[in-house]
């Protein structure tokens, strides 16, 4: 295991694979990466989708996911971890117990993916209650749209949702605005041991896959880095906001963000 003080930064995800490239895993790699850090990851489930649909999901087994976190965290020292897509209930336990076996106090970023981008369910009632019980304990930061938040809480008020998620053991909240019918965009962080605190962004044009993954993923790359919660959400929402605004179109569909915006790439 590394020992050196100047060692890389890492944060280990858990994600699916997205093959378009713009969500899953590939946005975490590319998202961490640019932000200072290195990206190790245990992949939850292979998907079929593009960037006009979503048409299957291929989960990991729990026993498979077991031996890589193993061999994994035996291996490397991990300074923040990222939740995204889990795929089957099953393997909660699985990401349980490993984060649960890591340092106390290790920074998690959680981006509870309840439906994929073009709206097909991702997760079921088991997956949700699984997910309340034995992840947000751990969690640092969740990141729930404002859809998700109320999904999860059967909360309509976003202020009640996110004391309810907190109560539920999360430290932090971050509840984002892009799905709903508002002329800007504004995003809400609510924390413990701090009072709310408000963003507003000019909504883009167009639709954008793998919104959720960057900002989520770009969070986790801060609190690694050692960055208090409110620096590393202003700061995530910031790169997400360029990696959008410099996006484009790769297929017919959704449009990809570029993480790579600030390095000259297209």
């Amino acid at each position: 295991m590394q020992t050196d003080k100047n060692e890389s930064r890492v944060v280990l995800v858990f994600a699916g694979h997205d093959p378009s490239g713009a969500a899953g895993v590939q946005a975490d790699i590319e998202t961490i990466g640019v932000n200072g850090c290195r990206c190790i990851s245990l992949i939850t489930a292979l998907t079929a989708q593009n960037t006009s649909g979503f048409a299957a999901l291929y989960p990991q087994t729990p026993a498979r996911l077991k031996r890589q976190a193993r061999l994994l965290t035996e291996d490397i020292r991990i300074h923040a971890c990222k939740i995204g897509l889990i795929g089957r209930v099953d393997l909660i336990d699985v990401i349980a117990q490993l984060i649960g076996n890591l340092s106390a106090g290790l920074p998690v970023v959680f981006d509870p993916v309840l439906a994929a981008g073009s709206g097909e369910a991702l997760a079921d009632r088991k997956i949700v209650s699984a997910m309340r019980k034995q992840l947000f304990v751990s969690t640092t930061v969740l990141t729930p749209n404002a859809s998700e938040a109320r999904r999860l809480t059967h909360r309509k008020n976003i202020h009640e949702a996110a004391d309810v998620l907190m109560k539920w053991g999360c430290r932090s909240v971050l509840v984002t605005g892009a799905d709903e019918a508002t002329p800007r965009v504004t995003n809400m962080l609510f924390g413990r041991d701090f009072n709310v605190e408000c963003y507003d962004w000019e909504r883009l044009p167009g639709v954008y896959h793998g919104s959720g993954c960057t900002l989520s993923s770009s969070i986790a790359a801060g609190l690694a880095r050692g960055l208090d919660i409110r620096t590393a959400v202003a700061m995530a929402q910031e790169f997400t906001w360029n990696s959008l605004k410099h996006g484009g179109q790769l297929g017919a569909g959704q449009k990809h963000p570029n993480r790579f915006f600030d390095m000259g790439s297209s």
